[in-house]
């Protein structure tokens, strides 16, 4: 019962801990280090993110060995991380030097000093977000309430990562709003147009490129600056 006492007090605290407002370089730091922290048996912890491009990379690790032992199922295309992100969400690998599933990366790991391993899927409403690696170095078993605990702790994490992408995309979305209304108003002093028509020319431009509006603002903001930059004064627009 004092385990668990214990065992529930880090995973409290731990809900605090990666729900206390950062960017999202932040909550992924605050993600590992709080998972060390309150899963007994873990020594090394590690968060990977699946990118747009549906290409998966380490964020943040607990160490350098985490770093390695990513990279290493990264670069084989196997492992208890890949695994979890992609087939099982709740993949546990003890006693892995008697691991079978994954015959190339098994026997790199145990002698990089890997004795266990669990790999956890972080997603919110069914988007896969990445996946949460646990290395065990000290034991070669990691026990089935630590596997649980570790799940609700996942969740979690989920939540909290998925709100830092969800700020992340709202910050990109004030960012690429800013940048059009900017180049609106450079082609509208430009061309002596109103709003709209400034609007619509960017659309235009941006179909008959297949180049981003956003992109096609920045270009034209880009330009803008260069030009009074060389005339030795700034676009009243840039403030």
């Amino acid at each position: 019962m004092e385990n668990q006492i214990t065992i529930a007090d880090a995973l409290a605290q731990a809900a605090r801990d990666i729900n206390t407002p950062r960017d999202p370089e932040g909550t992924l730091d605050s993600i590992v280090v709080a998972a060390a922290r309150s899963l007994p048996g873990i020594d090394h912890v590690g968060i990977s993110i699946v990118t747009r491009k549906g290409e998966v990379e380490t964020k943040a690790g607990t160490d350098q060995l985490v770093w390695e032992l990513d990279a290493l199922q990264y670069s084989l295309g196997e492992g208890p991380c890949l695994h979890a992100i992609e087939d099982e969400p709740v993949t546990l690998a003890n006693d892995l030097r008697h691991e079978q599933r994954w015959p190339n990366f098994v026997p790199r790991a145990v002698r990089m000093g890997v004795k266990a391993q669990l790999g956890l899927r972080l997603y919110m409403d069914e988007e896969t977000l990445g996946g949460l690696n646990l290395y065990a170095t000290e034991t070669d078993h990691i026990d089935p309430d630590v596997v649980h605990t570790a799940e609700l702790f996942a969740a979690h994490a989920a939540a909290a990562l998925g709100r830092a992408r969800r700020e992340d995309q709202l910050n990109e979305s004030l960012a690429t709003r800013k940048a059009i209304g900017q180049a609106i108003g450079l082609v509208m002093e430009r061309y002596e147009i109103n709003e709209e028509r400034a609007f619509q020319f960017l659309v235009r431009v941006s179909t008959t490129s297949n180049i981003k509006i956003r992109d096609i603002a920045q270009e034209i903001i880009d330009i803008a600056n260069t030009k009074y930059s060389l005339a030795g004064t700034g676009p009243e627009r840039d403030s």
